[in-house]
């Protein structure tokens, strides 16, 4: 889903969603590593992880899939640049965190091709030095501990403030050739983590959202949830106080009935996933009544399109750029823009279920 698509100049490429690169033998790196943080790794395998399963861990994540686009995007233009390489090589997270990060997620020079995310971006001097995190919205966050490093890139590329800077004083249902969708980027998971702190979603004025989702002691950073290397997250872990929940999205403290369906033993991915359908089928119908234009989503940039035959389904060439949704209104842009937020969390319902939930409501 992250392909290129066809017809966009390199300008506009330079702009979109995820992707990067390859690597390199590592092995030794990989007994550098081990010997000097050691500890760290522990939790991967059991008590004592050797360096073959640390390997085996991390060659079977996303993390070092070097055929993906995310780090094979830019081959044909010869490097990496410093608006994407932050998180789409070790080079560009390296140089980023080992600077200033004074424009968040930004690096003020390309990159070479060839890395992926590898060893010494999460084990080296500027991973163990970075202690706070700046984020779009230009909150700065003091407190992910070792995992401060895949908060850098698992935050977002936008915030309520770049929705409210782009409507400006404009009229909520005016169409506007100035606006374009906005997208928070892929899997912004320490965005929704912290939830109103760092205003990942767009907030409705006047209204109040949840912070930082607070979870029992030993189960609130994403190293003491996600395995390091492999990034798994084991159900052992959870299910020792969540003993009649088959998986994670079945998972549910609340009774509060969030969907109306009368049905309070569902996980609570079940009534998210709800209203995540219901502020689609709200965009659809505002979209064709209000801003005039039929539009679609597709997983495929730049995510929204023109419903040229009205059917709702998205048919042949219509998920291209050339045919993107320009007919932007405030408010339509704002649910967009939430929609698109929870839909590239796919565990929203595990980050912070109650944000998710406002933001659903609220663009609703």
């Amino acid at each position: 889903n992250r392909a290129k698509p066809a017809g966009i100049p390199n300008s506009e490429r330079a702009r979109m969603n995820h992707p990067t690169r390859q690597h390199l033998g590592l092995v030794a790196v990989l007994a550098a590593v081990l010997s000097l943080f050691g500890p760290a790794l522990a939790q991967e395998e059991g008590a004592s992880p050797t360096l073959d399963q640390i390997t085996a861990a991390w060659l079977a994540s996303p993390h070092a899939d070097r055929s993906s686009g995310s780090f094979t995007h830019w081959d044909d233009d010869g490097e990496i640049p410093g608006s994407c390489a932050v998180c789409h090589s070790s080079t560009g997270a390296i140089d980023y965190m080992a600077g200033r990060m004074s424009t968040p997620g930004i690096l003020d020079h390309p990159v070479p091709l060839g890395t992926v995310v590898e060893c010494d971006v999460c084990h080296g001097p500027a991973a163990a030095a970075l202690t706070a995190v700046p984020f779009p919205s230009g909150v700065t966050v003091d407190g992910f501990g070792t995992s401060a490093t895949c908060a850098v890139c698992h935050q977002g590329r936008a915030s309520a403030d770049t929705v409210r800077a782009a409507v400006g004083d404009l009229a909520e249902d005016a169409v506007s050739g100035d606006l374009s969708f906005i997208n928070i980027h892929y899997s912004a998971s320490a965005a929704t983590l912290m939830g109103a702190a760092v205003h990942g979603g767009y907030e409705y004025g006047g209204k109040s959202y949840q912070g930082q989702f607070a979870h029992v002691p030993g189960f609130g950073t994403c190293v003491e949830c996600h395995l390091p290397h492999s990034l798994d997250v084991s159900r052992e872990n959870c299910v020792a106080c969540h003993q009649n929940a088959a998986d994670f999205s079945a998972i549910r403290l609340s009774v509060q009935d969030y969907d109306g369906d009368g049905n309070v033993a569902e996980g609570i991915a079940d009534p998210i996933a709800t209203l995540h359908e219901r502020l689609y089928a709200a965009i659809r119908d505002y979209a064709a009544s209000v801003a005039g234009t039929p539009i679609i989503y597709a997983n495929a940039y730049p995510y929204f399109f023109i419903d040229g035959d009205g059917d709702g389904a998205v048919t042949e060439g219509e998920a291209a750029y050339p045919n993107r949704y320009q007919s932007w209104t405030p408010r339509l842009l704002q649910a967009a823009y939430n929609y698109q937020f929870v839909a590239k969390d796919s565990a929203a319902y595990d980050h912070n279920p109650r944000y998710a939930l406002q933001l659903h409501f609220d663009s609703l």
